[in-house]
């Protein structure tokens, strides 16, 4: 069931205007705070009326302007998780899930808890649960409505390290299980790599680019919307073997990574992400390095900032990795497009946060 936007609304000094397709799966709005993202899910939501536009999911339509529909919020069948789990702290954690639709049966509800986690939180009360657990509980609160279309706007925002990756997980098996699509908003690079389905980028009200999020998070062009720091590649991987010495084999286009010792079974599908500032470019291969991996690559681009920073994009089989160096040091190794060279990666550079079910 995908969901079609094309709207326009002024807010003050502000255009809003994206148009965009979101497919079946996790639709992930990235983009720097202030660039209109939570208003898109508030106009989905029903909770702003655009001036002018559209907005449809599946078959239905829930606004046209042309047309004068305005599905109220109540008939949408969206189902929101904000930031704050906004749970009723006077009920438990099954009157919460209870409430969210008096006809959901037990059984119904028990396959909701048991996704997430929260079947042996029942008879607590919010003020009980940790900020991962209010949000799992929140989650369940918005499946159980039966929502055509789930809309998250920043769920993990308000959660330090350790909750949000207690609840990443549970957030894969969501999207793995429940068919339900789902439109996320963040401005964390470490969620998109590890939920999205599709990438929305947005600036200033505006939709940059729109496509799968391996394509553009490997696109130098959008460095500087990413974030230097949290700029990074997303690879599709396999485990493929387990060595006694707690290092694990990862299969991927271009060859193999070595990472420490991932929690997942021989042939499990993975993403990873991979930082720019964590991958050295060699141009002939390495010896006698701490590094495990070297990967044969070619540069497919390079882009020269204002500053001493060059980004190269880098081929590796099937996939594009991205790294981040000098100009000083792009000059000294010629490096140039079509150029064959090397990735040097050091195995504990990933951070376990960074790897993820696909």
């Amino acid at each position: 069931m995908d969901l079609e936007v094309d709207i326009a609304h002024r807010l003050g000094h502000f255009e809003l205007g994206p148009a965009f397709s979101a497919p079946s799966g996790v639709t992930v709005l990235f983009g720097r705070s202030g660039s209109g993202k939570t208003s898109v899910v508030n106009a989905v939501a029903g909770l702003l009326r655009p001036d002018t536009g559209r907005i449809t999911v599946g078959d239905r339509v829930l606004f046209d302007s042309a047309r004068g529909i305005d599905v109220p919020v109540h008939r949408r069948r969206v189902g929101y998780v904000f930031q704050e789990g906004r749970l009723f702290p006077h009920l438990t954690v099954a009157g919460n899930l209870a409430y969210a639709r008096r006809g959901a049966s037990a059984a119904a509800r028990g396959r909701v808890a048991e996704m997430l986690g929260i079947a042996h939180l029942m008879d607590r009360r919010p003020r009980g649960l940790s900020g991962g657990e209010a949000q799992r509980v929140a989650i369940g609160r918005a499946l159980l409505s039966e929502p055509d279309i789930l809309l998250m706007d920043e769920p993990l925002a308000a959660l330090d390290a350790a909750r949000r990756a207690e609840i990443l997980p549970y957030l894969e098996r969501l999207r793995a299980e429940t068919g339900v699509p789902i439109l996320y908003v963040t401005h964390a690079l470490a969620e998109v790599a590890r939920l999205a389905s599709h990438l929305v980028v947005m600036e200033a009200g505006q939709v940059v680019r729109a496509g799968p999020p391996e394509d553009l998070m490997a696109d130098p062009g959008l460095v500087h919307l990413m974030g230097l720091r949290e700029a990074g590649a997303v690879l599709p991987a396999r485990v493929a073997a387990h060595a006694e010495d707690g290092v694990t084999e990862l299969a991927i286009s271009g060859g193999r990574l070595y990472l420490p010792r991932i929690d997942a079974a021989e042939g499990t599908p993975l993403r990873v992400r991979i930082l720019a500032q964590d991958v050295m470019i060699a141009t002939e291969r390495p010896a006698r390095i701490s590094a495990l991996n070297v990967l044969p690559v070619t540069v497919a681009a390079l882009r020269y900032g204002g500053g001493p920073g060059v980004t190269a994009q880098l081929r590796a089989g099937d996939d594009m990795l991205l790294a981040r160096v000098t100009r000083r040091s792009a000059e000294a190794l010629k490096l140039a497009e079509g150029m064959p060279c090397y990735a040097v990666l050091k195995s504990v550079a990933v951070a376990p946060a960074d790897i993820g079910a696909r």
